[in-house]
């Protein structure tokens, strides 16, 4: 196959994940903004309360507008369950607490500053894995690419924004089974890179099969991206809530 279909193959991949990530990442920061419980002063019985959002009706009706807000549970329910729900201002302005009126664990966040770094990271690792000084001529013989070719490439925006955003759809889904998981370090990071690589490596070849890919590139290519995702694995776990700008 021609270097140009591997071109249009990863600018789909791509924009595939463009596509859905970055709605599911705001959907995701809505459902966070509005779930937990909250103590507010309820202006009937002018006593402390504990009331809680519909967090996912919130997310539904603010996707593209205002968010509709109503509560979905309180302590004075379902003895006052048809309430007209006054104390919805007073929840906004009070932070959700855990039981015992602790703040939210930290590990349920993603901290997007460790995310650029593992990103970064793992875009220069593959320009200097295909560069002149490491794999570039074993992967322009195995791609079947011509230095003209590489040359007028090299100048195009198009491949280097497309990496850098690969990179960093990357490293957001590693970030994210972090959360998902509740975990973080070193290991974990690195667990959940290697799984997200694995799972991408089986698509890729579902998707794809193995038709027309020498051997040669698939080892240089599962050999990058192993590396990689390594990379990104360690950063993004070693460095989340130690290096961070919190939302």
């Amino acid at each position: 196959m021609s270097p140009v279909f591997w071109f249009w193959l990863l600018f789909f991949v791509v924009g595939i994940c463009l596509v859905f990530l970055m709605p599911a990442v705001w959907a995701r920061q809505i459902y966070n903004h509005y779930s937990g419980s909250r103590a507010v002063s309820c202006p009937k019985i002018h006593r402390q309360v504990a009331v809680s959002f519909d967090a996912l009706h919130a997310t539904i009706t603010g996707f593209f507008n205002k968010p509709d807000l109503r509560l979905a549970k309180c302590t004075q329910w379902p003895r006052k369950v048809h309430c007209d729900q006054q104390c919805i201002p007073d929840a906004l302005r009070t932070e959700p607490y855990t039981q015992g009126e602790v703040a939210p664990p930290k590990s349920k966040q993603i901290y997007h500053l460790p995310v650029l770094l593992a990103a970064c990271a793992s875009w220069l690792l593959g320009a200097i894995w295909h560069s002149q000084y490491v794999f570039r001529a074993r992967w322009m013989g195995a791609i079947g690419l011509k230095r003209p070719e590489l040359r007028q490439i090299v100048k195009w925006w198009t491949p280097h924004l497309l990496t850098v955003a690969a990179c960093l759809l990357f490293a957001y889904g590693v970030a994210w089974l972090l959360v998902w998981s509740e975990r973080r370090g070193v290991w974990r990071g690195m667990a959940a890179s290697i799984l997200l690589w694995i799972s991408l490596v089986l698509v890729s070849v579902l998707v794809t099969g193995p038709a027309g890919i020498s051997a040669e590139l698939l080892r240089l290519e599962l050999g990058y991206t192993l590396l990689a995702s390594v990379t990104v694995g360690v950063i993004v776990g070693g460095l989340s809530g130690r290096l961070a700008i919190e939302h």
